[in-house]
C-alpha cells in the first residue's frame, strides 16, 4: 500500500518530482521508511521487463521517468512528423504559460483543470517554453515561460505583441452570440416548414 502511494505521488508531481521530505509528510511515515519503499519500488520497475518505467532520483528529489533503453523510441517519436504538429491541449497550455508566466505546473493545472505534465514535456521538447527559475518555498516548484523561438514561432517581437486577453474575451462573446442568432434563425425556419 505504502508502494502504491508513492507510485502515485511520483506519477502526479511529473516532471518536477518529489522530495523524500515531502513524501514522508504526505504519508506520516519516516524517511528512513520512504526511502526503503522507494528503492523497493525502483527494484520492482527494474525487475519487469514489461516495465518502461524506473525512479530517478536527481538533486534529493524523486521523479517517475522512462527506462533508457526506451530513449531511441522517444527521441523518434519526438521527430516524427506525426508529432510535429501542437494539439489542442498544448496550445492550451502554452496560451496559460504565455500570458501567466512565470507560472508553476500546479497553477498551469488549476487553470485547466487536469494534468498538464505531458504538455510541458512537449513544449519544452519543441523549445516554446523553458525554465525560468524555481518558487522560493517548499518543493521549489519549476517556474515555466517563453523562450525566444517562441516568439519566433508565432512571428511575435515581445510579450506586448500578444492579443490583449479581454479583447479576446469579447470577441468569443461576439463569435458565441453570432453562433446562436445562427441557430435561432436555423430553428424557425425549421419551425415554419414543419408548420406549412
Amino acid at each position: 500500500m505504502l508502494g502504491q502511494k508513492i507510485e502515485a505521488l511520483l506519477f502526479v508531481s511529473g516532471e518536477e518530482g518529489i522530495g523524500l521530505n515531502e513524501l514522508s509528510h504526505l504519508m506520516n511515515e519516516p524517511t528512513a521508511t520512504i526511502y526503503q519503499a522507494l528503492e523497493e519500488l525502483k527494484q520492482a520497475y527494474e525487475d519487469n521487463p514489461s516495465s518502461a518505467l524506473t525512479i530517478l532520483e536527481a538533486g534529493n528529489r524523486f521523479m517517475m521517468t522512462t527506462k533508457k533503453e526506451m530513449a531511441p523510441l522517444l527521441k523518434d517519436y519526438a521527430q516524427s512528423s506525426i508529432n510535429q504538429r501542437l494539439s489542442k491541449i498544448a496550445l492550451e497550455t502554452l496560451a496559460i504559460i504565455a500570458y501567466k508566466q512565470p507560472i508553476t505546473r500546479s497553477e498551469i493545472e488549476q487553470i485547466r483543470g487536469v494534468q498538464s505534465s505531458g504538455s510541458i514535456q512537449k513544449l519544452m521538447h519543441k523549445q516554446l517554453i523553458e525554465e525560468k527559475g524555481r518558487v522560493d518555498g517548499p518543493g521549489r516548484a519549476i517556474l515555466y515561460g517563453t523562450t525566444a523561438y517562441f516568439f519566433d514561432y508565432f512571428g511575435l517581437k515581445s510579450i506586448a505583441d500578444l492579443p490583449d486577453i479581454h479583447e479576446l474575451d469579447e470577441e468569443l462573446e461576439d463569435d458565441l452570440e453570432s453562433t446562436d442568432l445562427f441557430f435561432d434563425r436555423f430553428k424557425e425556419q425549421f419551425d415554419e416548414e414543419k408548420e406549412e
